[in-house]
This record gives C-alpha cells, sequence and structure tokens, in this order.
C-alpha cells in the first residue's frame, strides 16, 4: 500500500492569481505538441512548414478547451447547469471531457484544413500522435488533484486515500492513454502509412485503454453506472471510438490511398 501524499493542487500565487499545477500540465501538453510537431514537419518530404504547425496547434487549443468544456456539460453536468445558467462558463470550477475535447478539436482541425486547402483525414493523420503526450501530463494533473479515484483495492500499488486503498486510476489511464498511446502512434507514423489509418490507430488504442480503465475508475458521483453495476458514461462514449478506429484501419489498408502529408513516396 502506498500513501498519497496530498499535494496542493495549487503550484503557485502571484497577488491574487492561483496558478494551479493542472492548468500548468495543460500548458505543457499543448508546448510538447506543438515541439513534437514541429519535430515531425522537418522531416525530408514533409509537406507541412513551420507556420502551419503554429496555426493547426492553435486551432487544437481552441478544440481542446471549448470542446472539453461544452463536452463535459452535455455529457455529464447537464444537472448543474440545470441548476446554475452559468455553470458551462465557470471552467474554473472543474469538468473538462476528453470525447468533447476530441469532438472540439476534429472541428477545430477541419476548419483549419479548409482554411488552407489541406484534405481533413491527413489533417488529422498528423495530429494523431500528439495527444497522447498532453494526456499523460493531463492525468498526473488529475492525480495531483486527488480527483478521479479507481474503486477500492488490496494491490500493493494501491493509495491510501482517507482512510482506504484505492486503484489509482489516474495514473492507469496516464500509462495507456497517454504514454502507450504517444509511443505507438508516433513509432507507427514514422514512416508514411495509407490516409487514415494514423487516425484510426489513435481512436483504436485511445478507445480500448479507457473502456478498461472505467472498469477500475470509480464513476461521477452525480452520474453513476449506467447499467449493471458496471457500465459507465466513459465506455459507452469509447465504444464508438473502438469501432471507428478498428473500421478506418481497415479501410485504410484496403483501399491504400497516399497520405498528403508526403511530398513523394518514400
Amino acid at each position: 500500500m502506498l500513501r498519497y501524499p496530498g499535494f496542493n493542487p495549487i503550484a503557485f500565487e502571484i497577488g491574487p492569481v492561483k496558478v494551479h499545477w493542472y492548468g500548468i500540465m495543460y500548458l505543457v501538453g499543448f508546448a510538447g505538441a506543438w515541439w513534437l510537431a514541429r519535430v515531425r514537419a522537418a522531416r525530408r518530404g514533409s509537406t507541412w512548414k513551420p507556420n502551419d504547425v503554429d496555426d493547426l496547434i492553435f486551432y487544437a487549443m481552441l478544440g481542446v478547451i471549448l470542446g472539453g468544456r461544452i463536452g463535459y456539460v452535455l455529457f455529464y453536468g447537464l444537472g448543474f447547469w440545470a441548476k446554475d445558467v452559468w455553470y458551462p462558463i465557470k471552467i474554473w470550477e472543474g469538468g473538462m471531457s476528453f470525447h468533447g475535447g476530441l469532438l472540439g478539436v476534429v472541428v477545430a482541425i477541419s476548419l483549419f484544413a479548409l482554411r488552407r486547402a489541406r484534405n481533413i483525414a491527413d489533417v488529422c493523420d498528423f495530429t494523431a500522435p500528439l495527444p497522447g503526450f498532453g494526456l499523460f501530463f493531463g492525468r498526473i494533473g488529475n492525480f495531483i488533484n486527488g480527483e478521479l479515484w479507481g474503486k477500492p483495492t488490496s494491490a500493493p500499488w494501491g493509495f491510501n486515500v482517507k482512510g482506504e486503498v484505492r486503484h489509482p486510476s489516474q495514473l492507469y489511464e496516464a500509462c495507456l492513454e497517454g504514454l502507450l498511446l504517444f509511443t505507438v502512434v508516433w513509432w507507427f507514423t514514422s514512416r508514411p502509412r495509407p490516409r487514415v489509418a494514423p487516425s484510426g490507430l489513435f481512436l483504436l488504442i485511445y478507445g480500448s485503454a479507457r473502456f478498461v480503465v472505467e472498469f477500475v475508475r470509480v464513476p461521477d458521483e452525480h452520474i453513476g453506472y449506467l447499467a449493471g453495476g458496471w457500465l459507465t458514461m466513459g465506455q459507452v462514449l469509447s465504444l464508438p471510438m473502438i469501432i471507428a478506429g478498428a473500421g478506418l484501419l481497415s479501410y485504410a489498408y484496403r483501399v491504400r490511398a497516399p497520405s498528403g502529408n508526403v511530398a513523394t513516396a518514400q
């Protein structure tokens, strides 16, 4: 058994301004995604330029923040919204949804693609390796905040939280949705792949990882389990990702359309 140290969620204060670790993790995630995208854009044969990457990350940031908040309100917080009309804009009270953020990013980078006359699928494929880096730090932020704990456990790696030993589901997600996802998709995209294959692999791995971790993660208290004493909203939202990911991979290798992210075949 491990003892949870009880971190202070506030990293530092400047006068009345309080800077939270969770916000810092978001910044680290975006900065890392920008740097990784710049690295990929600099590869020989890439059709991406540095200014393309800068604009892409800006669009993606808007998609993550707006989509993540809107998604949380619609998927998890309608009850809160019914009690407080201003709840959707009260981001400082917490509440961000990955699935909402993903939809927001897809919309944002689709707008980017249309403005730059790029194929939307190519932009999604170029972006596919980047979220894993940010997801890792985001889950570390959840751990620092002491939120999203798992079910009680007798495992030696469980954390004693307020007198009860629980699964560190945030760390499970950091490893699976973060490190594993990033490592596999980054390796997969290190060479040209058929169009939509990287996007399909991203959806398949994230959806599967999230679906599995939900078995030991405690659902939001105001929602609980949706059916059977085990089905959660996270699993309901992840299942379409798994199906879509498998479908895109199958389609990609059946059609084998070349990616527009490389200028010449390699």
